[in-house]
């Protein structure tokens, strides 16, 4: 996933504001009606458990597929070809861990949020504070990296160069995100994401018959087409790169490839840690429900990525990559300028407001995440050690949604026109070092315990975060955030390939120091609940 700072325009500004507009004045009254039947902490948090498969699967891809994905997939294959697609490849096996392992049990177990099962058989106290410190800090890198990409996309599709003024539109994106959390909760916010992914993997599925059309429905010529255009280039040495084949951005040291592997492994095993994403099993009646909503959810995430590959190399036989790199945003500005060449200011205008969409929808789900992770485990289960009403819980929550919505417009303005691409990488590697051993332990290992939680969630947040701050993606090169330091002695950009494996050691390690020995009653009920459902919230046994 790949920043996206622009100075730029392209297309019809008035156009692209118009269409935006347009869909926040619908999905605001979406969410409005929505909210008429918030009345309850499990319809604010969990949307009433009442959405079916296949509406949850549909908000899942639209929780999902950020405008990261959308741009910054697209323009790495438009200018690396097979390298570029190993990102969707990543994202998109990454389901499998989810489905397999995680989906069925994680909502038979818990009820609002991911600690509720990490905690379920071990102290409440420590086990919830860790999993929601490690849900708040992969929560706000995410938002960080969404908030300070809508700065940089306004600056190509809206004509806005000057830094005051993105900073007023990441402040008004943030604004939004707040609106939509307070007044439409989970309801509202899963409405907003199902409108945003149909409208984006509508938008992807246009434009990928358009460029096809363009070709006689022929792949092999948008191939050779795009390899043509590549030898033909000659912006930063593209045109020594084969696209059609592997290792135009990964190849050549061992390190390079070594770096690829860790982010892959971050990817593919982030994606089942990602709380926003474990949150959204917790919206379906049954477990049944959560397995098709997954399925659903590869099966839609599978087809945009597929687009992506027409869009990438559509865009490179096209647009040509030496143009992609020449413009203000980079490889990211493939997928609007191959919209403006094959459908002018109109589709222009509607792929900018599709990406606008995509910011939106994936910060509020976001901002929920994190708000009920901080009033249901921190306030409620720590700090009220349970004895709490609902409505209190729901306060909290709105008051922290409002704080984290502020905190991240800050932080989105500070950190605009920095390189971001770390920080997303980021959140999928705090995801699968702190929260994905710890969740597979707690559902699969009846010895683990308290402090093998506890090593485990702090020791894969720790390892992560420094090996991430001592490493190239923050200083010492040319496309590090702070350029004019160097202080990097870790040699990887995605530490996922040591923190991942040292945070599974360490829950080993720390359930046989550890004296505590978890309550075996506790232990089986779990095991019972994971498996069949019985006992789980409205459950429904099949």
């Amino acid at each position: 996933m790949t920043s996206y700072y622009a100075a730029s325009t392209v297309g019809n500004p008035a156009a692209n504001i118009g269409i935006f507009a347009l869909f926040v004045v619908v999905t605001m009254v979406v969410v409005v009606r929505a909210s008429r039947n918030t009345a309850t902490a499990a319809d604010y948090f969990t949307g009433g458990r009442g959405f079916s498969g296949p509406q949850n699967g549909i908000a899942i891809a639209g929780d999902y597929l950020s405008a990261a994905s959308f741009l910054g997939i697209a323009g790495a294959i438009a200018v690396y070809g097979y390298d570029g697609f190993l990102y969707s490849i990543g994202f998109l096996v990454a389901w499998l861990v989810a489905l397999l392992l995680v989906a069925e049990m994680l909502r038979n177990t818990g009820k609002f949020t991911m600690a509720d099962v990490l905690s379920f058989r071990l102290k409440q106290g420590p086990v919830r504070t860790a999993a929601a410190l490690s849900t708040l800090t992969v929560s706000l890198f995410y938002l960080l990296a969404q908030m300070a990409g809508a700065g940089g996309l306004v600056a190509l599709l809206l004509d806005i160069s000057s830094k005051s003024g993105q900073a007023v539109v990441i402040a008004v994106v943030g604004v939004l995100m707040i609106v939509y959390v307070l007044v439409g909760g989970m309801k509202g916010t899963t409405w907003v994401q199902i409108i945003k992914a149909v409208l984006l993997i509508a938008g992807a599925g246009l434009m990928t018959v358009m460029v096809f059309a363009k070709f006689g429905f022929n792949l092999s010529e948008i191939l050779g087409s795009a390899q043509e255009k590549v030898s033909e280039a000659t912006t930063k040495g593209v045109a020594s790169r084969d696209v059609l084949a592997p290792g135009a951005q990964y190849g050549g040291s061992d390190m390079s490839k070594l770096n690829f592997l860790s982010l892959g492994l971050a990817l593919v095993l982030g994606t089942a840690g990602l709380p926003h994403v474990l949150m959204r099993f917790y919206t379906v009646p049954t477990a049944k429900e959560a397995r098709r909503s997954v399925v659903w959810a590869i099966g839609l995430i599978g087809a945009f990525y597929l687009f992506t590959l027409v869009l990438g190399y559509g865009a490179a036989a096209i647009v040509g990559p030496d143009k992609i790199l020449a413009a203000a945003g980079g490889q990211n500005s493939a997928a609007p300028l191959l919209a403006f060449e094959l459908g002018g200011v109109v589709l222009l205008g509607i792929i900018s407001a599709v990406a606008f969409a995509t910011i939106l929808a994936v910060v509020a789900g976001l901002t929920i995440t994190a708000s009920a992770s901080f009033a249901h485990d921190i306030y409620a289960g720590v700090i009220k050690r349970g004895k709490v009403d609902e409505s209190k819980q729901v306060r909290v929550s709105r008051i922290t949604a409002i704080v984290i919505g502020v905190l991240a417009i800050g932080l989105g303005i500070l950190a605009n026109g920095q390189n971001i691409a770390f920080l997303v990488a980021l959140a999928f590697a705090v995801a699968a070092a702190a929260n994905l051993p710890t969740i597979l332990y707690s559902l699969f290992w009846k010895r683990f315990n308290t402090t093998g939680a506890l090593f485990s969630m702090y020791g894969g947040l720790i390892s992560t975060i420094v090996l991430i701050v001592f490493s190239p993606a923050v200083s010492g090169t040319s496309t590090s955030m702070l350029k004019d330091m160097d202080f990097d002695w870790f040699p990887l950009s995605n530490p996922g390939i040591v923190s991942i494996p040292l945070a599974f050691v360490l829950g080993v390690v720390g359930t046989y120091v550890g004296r505590d020995r978890e309550d075996p009653v506790k232990a089986a009920e779990m095991e019972v609940r994971s498996l069949t459902g019985v006992g789980a919230e409205k459950a429904v046994v099949h």
